[in-house]
């Protein structure tokens, strides 16, 4: 069994944003998990949600959150 590699692809101050960015990329066929997502709510602007996907989407997912923004 191959385990891919884990990278952040972005970093947001509420998992809210987190949460849109993620289903852009769900749009385009990329799986991404949001890490502390409830960490934010209890420590805002102190901790950040990072939005995790496989390295080998890495690119593309950059590319289409960019493009967003």
């Amino acid at each position: 069994m191959q385990v891919d590699e884990m990278v952040v692809v972005a970093e947001y101050n509420s998992a809210v944003e987190a949460e849109m960015a993620k289903s852009i990329l769900a749009c385009a066929g990329i799986r991404a998990h949001i890490d502390n997502e409830y960490m934010t709510t209890l420590y805002p602007g102190i901790i950040r949600t990072r939005l995790i996907v496989a390295e080998e989407d890495y690119k593309q997912a950059r590319t289409l959150l960019r493009i967003r923004d």
